[in-house]
């Protein structure tokens, strides 16, 4: 896990403290549940970040009083989300202080990735992300019905190999995905409005979130990733999306849409149509299956270096608008480093160098991830964390 920026612990819960007022409309009434639900967020997220402190580093870090975190830590050690370390080695007079750990080990979170062409992915991990047991299923040419069963399946074995208790289950799935979790438009998978959350929970009986892929990848870039505050991380894979982080937070769109660059027709020239009935997509030009074809067909190197800088190029004819709309200090490629990584990658950065405002602040710095095939796992056990414990 990417390590945080040393902030003074007043600095850290005053900003904190800051973000919730600022969700907060003015003159609302917040609930003594409310205020009682978002202080155990802090204290969690507080002991997840940082590991062994005490009852009184997490009053200084988070800004609450000590009989508040005494009260808030008795709670989250009895619902064993919290353990205690043992006395800090303290040179200090005085007695020494019982520190306090997140309980990482105590829960098991399982992952899913839908985006694979031909394949899915599941993970079991740890609170920490670490990956403890993985499957995975064969999906050619499966869609429809018998995608969303081939779904439960795979998460069935998945929860059967936890050693922990489930906190939760995260999804990413390729296309378009609502609040609640239902995939609106998978065009490669044949789904269309598709309740897969509801759909999952049923079966399982646990908590499940459901996300677009990039958006998870996003996340897992975020948090694992040490990506910039404000970035655009890339999904290429069956299809083609993205995820945007702006000011640290990620951004959704007033449809559940930001980041569907897919289907943003950027040239007719290569006379393919995709899966949405448009011609020209940036998913014909750029989705990994439609580009291994091209490459199959190129005669010799010279061709598959055209081949491979035409898909960078329209990479970035299609993203420079948002990176010089958003003043956007990264752009991060997530997929197979063998076609992405190298004239690609190089293509699509000049391309955006020579279509944005560069000279004037460098441009965004354009990368490949480093997290590498498990980017939108970790990112649906970010989701968990967030939504089951407030930790982001």
């Amino acid at each position: 896990m990417a390590s945080e920026v040393t902030t003074p612990a007043a600095q850290r819960g005053a900003a904190r403290q800051q973000r919730f007022a600022s969700v907060v409309r003015a003159g609302a009434r917040v609930t003594p549940e409310r205020a009682r639900s978002h202080n155990r967020a802090l204290v969690l997220q507080e002991l997840y970040r940082s590991e062994g402190l005490s009852r009184a580093d997490l009053a200084r870090a988070v800004g609450l009083t000590r009989v508040t975190i005494s009260d808030l830590v008795a709670d989250l050690i009895a619902d064993d989300l919290v353990i205690e370390l043992g006395l800090r080695a303290d040179v200090r007079p005085g007695k020494p202080a019982t520190l306090l750990d997140i309980n990482r080990a105590g829960f098991a979170i399982v992952a899913l990735d839908l985006s694979y062409d031909n394949l899915f992915r599941g993970v079991v991990t740890d609170l920490d992300g670490t990956v403890l047991h993985r499957e995975h299923m064969d999906v050619t040419g499966v869609t429809g019905a018998a995608a969303v069963d081939a779904v439960g399946e795979l998460l069935s074995r998945l929860v059967a190999r936890a050693d922990a208790p489930v906190l939760g289950i995260g999804v990413g799935s390729p296309g378009i995905v609502d609040d609640a979790g239902v995939v609106l438009s998978a065009p490669n998978l044949g789904w269309s409005d598709v309740p897969l959350q509801a759909a999952l929970a049923d079966r399982t009986e646990l908590p499940v979130l459901v996300a677009n892929d990039a958006n998870a990848a996003a996340l897992a870039e975020r948090t694992f990733g040490g990506a910039d505050d404000d970035t655009m991380l890339i999904r290429v894979g069956r299809g083609v999306g993205s995820g945007l982080v702006v000011g640290g937070r990620l951004v959704r769109g007033a449809h559940s849409a930001s980041g569907e660059i897919g289907h943003v027709v950027v040239g007719t020239d290569g006379g393919e149509t995709c899966a949405c009935g448009k011609t020209g997509c940036l998913e014909t030009w750029l989705a990994i299956p439609r580009l291994q074809a091209r490459l199959e067909r190129a005669a010799d190197p010279a061709e598959r270096h055209a081949v491979l800088a035409a898909a960078g190029e329209r990479l970035g004819i299609s993203i420079s608008p948002v990176v010089g709309a958003l003043n956007l200090g990264e752009v991060v490629l997530s997929g197979p480093l063998d076609l992405l990584d190298g004239t690609l990658l190089d293509s699509a950065a000049e391309t955006i160098r020579s279509r944005t405002m560069a000279d004037s602040h460098g441009g965004p710095a354009v990368r490949m991830t480093t997290l590498g095939r498990d980017i939108v796992v970790l990112g649906a056990a970010v989701m968990v964390l967030t939504g089951q414990l407030g930790v982001f």
